[in-house]
């Protein structure tokens, strides 16, 4: 009866302890959960290309590709968590962008980044309306913008009143 007794206690010591050493494998050394991963995309960072690094460069001589009225004209949609709004000046069918602003977007994220340091306004100035490409991490924001650049210039071809000149009233 000892001998019984003693044969199913190395039994469950035994399983205890293989299962003990089966768990082991999700601990922290795991890849994917611990320092080795943050090494990883440190080094990967290294290696990869900045996409915000990307000089965009507008060509000065380039114009909108259909005719525009001249004037200033702001454009608005929603984006993530506000509304996103651009101001367009058109001169000689020639867009400049005057502001991209932003009510609600999320600080440290793609599209509050791009909107802070005037990578879409140099986008809008480059395609010369609202062809940009999107921004990694800001797709709905670079929707937002995309829509609010048309919103301004269904303005500017005349599909909506012009906008009244800086200082006058409508």
């Amino acid at each position: 009866m000892r001998d019984d007794l003693s044969k199913k206690l190395t039994a469950v010591a035994c399983g205890a302890a293989a299962v003990s050493l089966g768990l082991s494998g999700c601990g922290a050394s795991f890849e994917g959960s611990g320092s080795k991963d943050a090494a990883s995309a440190e080094q990967l960072a290294l290696r990869t290309e900045d996409p915000w690094a990307a000089e965009v460069v507008a060509d000065p001589a380039a114009r909108a590709a259909e005719p525009l009225r001249d004037g200033v004209y702001t454009g608005s949609a929603p984006a993530m968590a506000g509304m996103v709004s651009t101001t367009l000046l058109v001169q000689d069918n020639r867009i400049t962008c005057l502001a991209v602003d932003q009510q609600g977007e999320t600080q440290s994220v793609g599209g509050f980044e791009a909107i802070r340091d005037g990578k879409y306004a140099l986008m809008i100035e480059a395609a010369q309306g609202s062809g940009i490409d999107t921004i990694s991490g800001a797709t709905i924001t670079t929707a937002a913008v995309r829509d609010a650049v048309d919103d301004a210039l269904d303005q500017a071809r005349g599909d909506a009143p012009a906008a009244a000149p800086a200082g006058t009233a409508e």
